[in-house]
């Protein structure tokens, strides 16, 4: 220690030490020292070293701190896909539930008359849809949806910037497999646990079905708007056609139409719906799908004008159908396919008779609803009108509006008549009449004095009408109209002759049927058959037998008479050129207008009138009622062979007493010429018609069926 200061520190040294580490340099320590110091950095000669790139240090901690994050933010995905898995079934469990049950409703030549079920129509194969269709839904929605793998990250990152740059949900991130998921297994509510459960299911529909498949389910289940759910409802819906046959055009527009599918309808708003579809068109142009040519022709096509609602008066059918289906099949819990009685193009005439003169005349006459209902000998339904409109309102007028038929119901009552010894030729007086505190009137207040059965039907003569019920008893009228075909309870009172018991337009004709059919009451029917979309059938309608409600003579004498009230009498307007009968009717005021008639081969019933029972302004059965059975049966009896009324043509038989004429000069128009006497000029004073007789029942206790 020898030639050392004391108590000075010695410093260790590896110098000379095998392996030993080189000593720190001096101008090592100074650099540390002033950067301590924050001065510059210079070298043993006074240098100043090279700065390593503050932007090179900054990159390389945002790539370190970028990787941290991704780990941790890995590792909480996976926490959060666990955890909200966890409460999901297994996925052994999972299956695609089944799609809601559609009625699929034919006419008898096999044509869609309707469709009917939660989703609004039938499921089609992918092969069977318009290629535009499918082509348009990816392009729009979901442009790399056949290569990704259930979700796509390119289209996350899109959206997600999309969305920052514009500050609110500008674009989805969901593809078509996510959207299938949440359609088929989720609640529409927008949380976390949804989202992962949406992702989960995506991969597991990519993992189950092929592309064409996940594409097929798609487009059969999403919602279009304006209540039609899938491809082939949406079609039918907006353009009155099936979606394979659907053109460029309007596959974009159903395509656009899946982004705000009620905000975009073009029931609601055609120019969004319009310019939407143009965006769709420009995206599958940029994809390959079309070339600029198609895209110019499609965009310079029509204007696609889509009804406001479901409408169409075949509508009215298919509720029927519903209505009856449950009888025949029980609960729908699947598709089936239903064929009616319906023919198309005799309900397009119906519902063209029946709205062509409520649009022509309505107004004018203050005339809003219409009704007419068509039957075939069988009792099939051909054709059935419940309304002006379906889409303002679905309300089948035709089969459940019951209304006063007037003078269209005294058929039931001549016709019990005769069946009592009465013939066509009976005389009986046309003045005024009181029946207890009762006076019915004749139209106009015009009396004929003494006329034929023919004439007062022909005529409708309410005084004669009268008459005749007190002579036969109402309860004999009520039997009468419930043994052809009226099925609402009937109250047995006077003033039934004129039609005051309520009845609807189906009913109503089809109790006129035995009259067109030779005498028979069929079974009313709309369904022939149910089977499912494979040809099993459910239900199958079995020829049925009719039985005999009328005589053959009571009927060739019903048949003549009313012959003549389209010949002659007050539906002249009916007449179509070949033999038919029928029956105006008109309640007071003017609310309701019938007409009734038929021919060998088909009878309808016209009724028009206002839901609030508010009076029509100049309409009775004989004008607007006639008009549109005309019309109607005239379009009905193109390319039918003209045949007779059954037994109008036979040689009736002879009758004892109380014939005005012998039976051949009832069919000259002079039987109903002659002069109507006013009511101011009656020769005598009405007849006491309810006066009691010595020794006998009144005729008061006849007409309440006492």
């Amino acid at each position: 220690m020898a030639g050392k200061k004391a108590g000075a520190r010695i410093e260790p040294s590896f110098a000379g030490a095998p392996g030993a580490m080189p000593s720190v340099r001096a101008e090592d320590r100074m650099v540390a020292h002033d950067k301590g110091r924050g001065r510059g950095r210079k070298g043993a000669r006074g240098r100043k070293p090279k700065r390593r790139g503050f932007l090179f240090r900054a990159f390389f901690r945002l790539g370190y701190w970028g990787v941290v994050f991704s780990l941790w933010g890995v590792i909480a995905a996976g926490v959060l896909v666990a955890f909200y898995g966890a409460k999901m079934p297994s996925a052994h469990t999972w299956a695609v539930p089944d799609r809601p049950p559609n009625v699929k409703i034919l006419a008898r030549d096999g044509t869609l008359l309707a469709n009917r079920g939660v989703m609004g129509g039938e499921a089609l194969p992918l092969s069977a849809m318009s290629p535009y269709l499918a082509q348009a839904v990816v392009a729009i929605e979901d442009r790399r949806f056949r290569s990704h793998w259930g979700v796509d990250p390119l289209g996350l990152a899109r959206a997600l910037i999309e969305n920052l740059t514009q500050g609110r949900v500008a674009q989805g991130g969901s593809t078509i497999t996510q959207q299938l998921a949440k359609n088929l297994f989720l609640e529409p509510e927008r949380t976390l646990e949804r989202k992962v459960q949406e992702v989960l299911l995506a991969f597991w529909l990519e993992h189950e079905f092929s592309k064409d498949q996940i594409l097929e389910m798609y487009l059969n289940r999403v919602y279009f708007g304006s209540g039609a759910y899938g491809a082939e409802a949406a079609a039918r819906r907006y353009f009155g056609k099936s979606a394979r046959e659907v053109d460029l055009r309007e596959a974009a527009l159903l395509a656009g139409l899946l982004k705000a599918p009620s905000r975009l309808s073009p029931a609601r708003d055609p120019q969004a719906a319009e310019e939407r579809a143009q965006l769709v068109l420009e995206a599958m142009r940029e994809q390959g799908f079309i070339g600029d040519r198609m895209m110019a022709g499609a965009i310079a096509g029509p204007e696609i004008d889509a009804p406001a609602t479901w409408t169409g008066s075949e509508h009215y059918v298919a509720d029927r159908v519903m209505d009856a289906l449950p009888a025949l099949i029980g609960d729908v819990r699947a598709d089936v396919v239903v064929e009616t009685t319906v023919d198309r193009d005799w309900q397009e005439a119906a519902e063209e008779a029946v709205g062509g003169l409520l649009r022509e005349e309505g107004r004018k006459l203050n005339v809003s609803q219409g009704a007419l209902v068509a039957i075939a000998n069988d009792g099939a339904v051909r054709a059935l009108v419940g309304g002006a409109d379906y889409g303002r309102s679905p309300f089948d007028r035709a089969s459940h509006a019951k209304r006063q038929p007037g003078s269209a119901f005294k058929p039931f009552l001549f016709l019990g008549a005769l069946e009592k010894g009465l013939t066509p030729g009976t005389v009986r007086e046309d003045a005024p009449v009181r029946i207890g505190k009762w006076r019915p009137e004749n139209h106009k207040g015009e009396y004929f004095g003494p006329v034929t059965l023919t004439a007062a039907l022909a005529r409708s003569l309410n005084s004669v009408a009268a008459r005749l019920m007190a002579e036969t008893g109402p309860k004999a009228v009520v039997s009468t109209a419930h043994r052809l075909g009226i099925v609402s309870d009937l109250p047995a009172n006077a003033s039934i002759a004129l039609g005051t018991a309520e009845v609807t337009p189906l009913e109503l004709t089809a109790a006129y049927v035995p009259f067109a059919n030779g005498g028979f009451r069929p079974e009313i029917h709309t369904v022939t058959r149910v089977t499912t979309p494979g040809g099993k059938v459910l239900y199958e309608r079995k020829p049925q037998g009719a039985r005999r409600v009328v005589s053959a003579e009571a009927l060739g004498q019903m048949n003549r008479m009313m012959a003549e009230t389209i010949r002659s009498g007050s539906g002249r307007k009916a007449a179509i050129g070949r033999p038919a009968g029928g029956k105006t009717g008109t309640t007071q005021n003017a609310r309701d207008a019938w007409f009734v008639g038929y021919t060998a081969s088909l009878t309808a019933g016209v009724w028009f009138g206002n839901d609030d029972g508010a009076p029509m302004g100049d309409v009775t059965g004989g004008s607007l009622p006639t008009l549109a059975w005309k019309a109607f049966m005239e379009a009905a009896h193109e390319g039918v062979a003209t045949k007779p009324l059954p037994g109008a043509d036979a040689a009736p038989a002879p009758q004892p007493g109380n014939e005005a004429a012998p039976m051949a000069t009832l069919d000259m128009p002079s039987a109903l010429d002659a002069r109507p006497v006013s009511t101011a000029r009656a020769p005598r004073p009405p007849a006491e018609v309810g006066a009691p007789r010595k020794s006998e029942t009144t005729l008061m206790d006849i007409i309440l069926g006492q």
